[in-house]
């Protein structure tokens, strides 16, 4: 089924959600379809945009996530839309990753044996869409559910890998500093500190450099997946050790727990650099644009409490902010930013979650 025959098959006139490679198709497509979309920075607040439309209009919203993401989503889905509450029908859209049997990254294997009993739990009506689903028996099961959603509750397609046709993927392509040169002048700079990696390719790249470069990782805790963490980690490890601790964060993974950088800078650890890598889009899962196209990151930063945070577009003023960050003795942030993209034999940690962590805690402790 190809991405417009989905969407054409859902009768809903607005979309909200966080991408996900297995929607990526559908992601691409909202973009130059008709129905209203906003891209937002968490599950969670997607749900309450549709919510939102909801009572504006009266009409059925849609929102599209990972199913990770079904934690962010999980209380106001149970708190707000839930019709023992306000009653607010809304169509999910799961992409599902780490389907049982099915070889996938090792932080989506849990999640995805939980996926469908946690729907179940949440008492959605679902279906799954696989390549096998035309748009028609879609259509028929979604017309299905209309008393369910005139009842005031909701149901949820769960779409597998490769059930969507793929489409191109947008760039960003405006600044011309890649995401591994900035991991390559951050490694440089913070010889022998602490890293905490976000997520997904920010992790996979960091891990291959080092390689590389002929070093290991036993610095480096790569976070596997909770996206949006990776910040609050360092926040903990931070103030529980002497060492300099530096965090490589992503533009949408810290858009999509923004409350963190608040609480960082209440606590402004001396012994944090705070690194937010900005190609204003989800890289990872198929380059989709983030609110950082219009956010600036280093006023919140400062907003925040930060008391340095800088921003850097080219090699040499990044070298520069990062040496000042490391040399100025108080919680920093630096935002790089970078072009969107990377490399197609782009390579994955040879140990596994659990190993990093144990070789880690070693180091640190």
């Amino acid at each position: 089924m190809t991405a417009r025959e989905f969407i054409d098959a859902i009768p809903a006139e607005f979309y909200s959600g966080v991408p996900d490679s297995a929607l990526a198709p559908m992601c691409a497509e909202l973009h130059y379809s008709a129905v209203r979309h906003i891209t937002a920075p968490n599950e969670g607040s997607a749900v309450a945009l549709a919510a939102g439309y909801h009572l504006a209009t009266g009409k059925l919203p849609a929102v599209y996530m990972q199913n990770s993401g079904i934690g962010n989503a999980l209380n106001p889905i149970v708190s707000l839309l839930s019709d023992s509450v306000f009653g607010i029908p809304c169509l999910f859209i799961i992409g599902w990753r780490g389907m049982p049997g099915i070889p996938d990254e090792p932080q989506h294997a849990f999640q995805g044996e939980l996926t469908i009993p946690l729907v179940e739990t949440l008492m959605l009506e679902h279906m799954i869409v696989d390549e096998r689903v035309d748009p028609g028996s879609l259509s028929e099961r979604i017309r299905g559910w209309t008393p369910i959603f005139e009842q005031g509750r909701s149901a949820a397609l769960i779409v597998t890998p490769g059930a969507l046709s793929p489409s191109a993927r947008p760039t960003n392509t405006e600044n011309t500093m890649t995401r591994e040169s900035v991991h390559t002048q951050v490694i440089r700079a913070s010889s022998g500190d602490t890293v905490i990696c976000t997520t997904s390719k920010a992790s996979r790249e960091l891990y291959e450099l080092r390689r590389q470069l002929g070093q290991t990782n036993k610095h480096d805790f790569l976070v596997a997946g909770s996206m949006g963490h990776a910040s609050a980690i360092a926040l903990g490890l931070s103030a529980h050790t002497t060492r300099r601790v530096w965090c490589i964060d992503g533009d949408g993974a810290f858009l999509m727990h923004m409350g963190a950088a608040a609480m960082i800078g209440e606590i402004a650890p001396p012994n944090l650099i705070h690194i937010v890598i900005n190609n204003r889009s989800h890289e990872s899962v198929g380059g989709f644009m983030t609110a950082a196209i219009h956010a600036d990151i280093c006023r919140i930063a400062r907003a925040c409490g930060y008391p340095s945070a800088e921003s850097a577009g080219n090699p040499d003023t990044l070298a520069a902010a990062l040496k000042r960050a490391k040399e100025c003795g108080t919680l920093s942030m630096v935002e790089a930013r970078c072009a969107g993209g990377s490399r197609a034999n782009l390579g994955r940690p040879a140990e596994s979650p659990a190993q990093n962590k144990e070789a880690f805690m070693r180091e640190v402790q």
